[in-house]
């Protein structure tokens, strides 16, 4: 792919069979035109952040090598969401699938709509723990390399690998 940049996004469910989100969302985001998926982390059952009285979330975080920019890619996420039932009436509430855009290349962007890299992923260990696994080496902007940044997190907020084929 001519042009392709790696981008990175954050995946999460934790409503209407969490697992059989996640996955069909990754089929999904593999079938994107100009999009490969590179890699795919383990899923991870965690904690809610926020509002604590839910169940528990499945994240997972996705590596792909893509043409479409920033922008592009976001609507396309926001459309997989909305096939999946994505609701958003309660910010940090239950979800159906949630779908974040972490990292696109080098961009550095701040809109009303989109920042990235995405502002709070430094501080959630259900983002930097699979990111961590994927790509250990990758440079959050201002902050530092994922392996190092989720070592520090990972004890801040359950995060526990789901073993393969118990998902």
């Amino acid at each position: 792919m001519t042009g392709a940049v790696s981008a990175f996004v954050g995946l999460g469910s934790n409503l209407e069979t969490p697992v059989r989100q996640l996955t069909e969302a990754l089929d999904a985001i593999a079938r994107l035109s100009g999009t490969t998926l590179v890699r795919r982390s383990a899923f991870y059952r965690t904690a809610p952040v926020g509002i604590i009285d839910q169940p528990d979330f499945v994240n997972a975080v996705a590596w792909v090598r893509t043409g479409l920019g920033p922008r592009e890619l976001l609507s396309a996420l926001l459309h997989i969401e909305s096939d999946h039932g994505r609701v958003r009436a309660l910010r940090n509430g239950p979800r159906t699938l949630d779908l974040d855009l972490l990292l696109h290349g080098d961009v550095n962007l701040h809109e009303a709509s989109l920042t990235i890299p995405h502002p709070r992923m430094h501080e959630r260990a259900f983002v930097m723990v699979p990111l961590a696994e994927i790509a250990p080496d990758v440079e959050i902007p201002g902050v530092g390399v994922a392996h190092e940044i989720a070592a520090r997190l990972h004890d801040a907020q359950r995060v526990d690998r789901i073993p393969d084929g118990m998902a």
